[in-house]
């Protein structure tokens, strides 16, 4: 299945339906009156997050939604019935956007979160509303309210715990394959990964979802290499895992292009947790391996981790470290408790 995570939708509510003008006509009742019903309420379109979805591919096929209109009313007093309600289903995750891919309408973050996009147009009066005591006999009905026609953008952001952040070839698709059951791609050249990846990494009898999005370069805030588009997928993330690869020749420098590409990108992506690792070390000896990092940690002003994922040297040390920020960035997120009503 192709990897979609932005999709354009057209949507129409369904227009409601018009009123009747009717009179009963019976043998024997020489007066019947107005006895026109009522249009039907046409129909809404919803969003709706549903489970077993990871992509919006479904809206490359069918960008257009137009829920059903309502009935008009008949006589006897019969009412339209009501066009059918329509729901886009979603992945978890996805934001919906105005037009202007800017306003936020919705952001359905767990699944069964739902939304109405478009709302179905009232039903018009039948003449049976218009009667008075100075009227017994009107002769107009109300039309159907029209439905709500927009457009609205779906972009999907992955829902994950941690975030793989580092240039192309740090390792980061050689770490997910190591540590969970996904079989990224893996190549020796540069944007072996395209699409966002995601892998259940387990440690200490705990699991945890780690997302892999394609690498960054110098420029990518202006569209550089495949650009900065993925990284809407780790800003659900409560930590990222920054891999820099231990082999080349200034390892401080790959550090401070991905944090600057960060900064650029905006929002509080910058400053979220950040757990930094030099990888591949499995490629050096002690001596460069300290130095290396020395060099990375003078960037950064923090600890620097050390791991080779072909190796597995050092990985289960550098999960654990993900596992205890992911637990304590969880748990400032709930709400705090209440405390219970004192009793003798």
């Amino acid at each position: 299945m192709k990897f979609l995570d932005l999709a354009k939708v057209y949507l129409r509510s369904g227009s409601g339906g018009g009123g009747s003008v009717s009179f009963r006509r019976e043998k024997f009742i020489e007066y019947g009156g107005p006895d026109g019903g009522d249009g039907g309420k046409g129909g809404s379109v919803w969003a709706e997050a549903v489970d077993g979805l990871n992509t919006l591919i479904d809206f490359r096929y069918q960008q257009h939604w137009f829920a059903d209109n309502g009935r008009p009313g008949m006589g006897a007093n019969r009412t339209g019935a009501s066009g059918d309600d329509i729901v886009l289903k979603v992945p978890a995750g996805t934001e919906i956007l105005d037009e202007d891919q800017e306003t936020v309408i919705a952001d359905l973050v767990n699944v069964g979160d739902r939304v109405q996009l478009a709302k179905g147009g009232n039903g018009g009066f039948g003449n049976l509303h218009f009667k008075t005591s100075t009227n017994q006999a009107p002769r107009r009905a109300n039309p159907g309210q029209p439905g709500v026609e927009r457009t609205i953008w779906l972009r999907l952001k992955l829902i994950a715990d941690v975030g793989l952040l580092g240039l192309p070839n740090a390792g980061k698709s050689t770490f997910l394959a190591a540590t969970s059951n996904a079989r990224p791609k893996i190549a020796d050249y540069p944007f072996t990964t395209l699409h966002p990846k995601l892998g259940v990494v387990g440690i200490d009898n705990t699991e945890f979802v780690v997302a892999d999005i394609p690498g960054l370069i110098e420029g990518a805030s202006e569209g550089k290499g495949i650009g900065d588009r993925f990284l809407g997928h780790v800003e659900r993330c409560a930590v990222l895992l920054h891999l820099i690869d231990g082999t080349v020749n200034d390892p401080a420098e790959d550090y401070r292009t991905i944090i600057t590409e960060l900064e650029a990108y905006g929002g509080a992506l910058a400053d979220k947790p950040r757990i930094t690792v030099l990888n591949k070390i499995d490629a050096l000896d002690a001596e460069l391996t300290e130095m290396q990092r020395a060099e990375v940690a003078e960037a950064s002003g923090g600890e620097v981790m050390v791991m080779s994922g072909v190796a597995g040297q050092g990985v289960p040390e550098v999960l654990r470290a993900l596992r205890r920020v992911i637990d304590a960035e969880r748990k400032a997120e709930l709400p705090p408790e209440e405390d219970a009503p004192w009793q003798p």
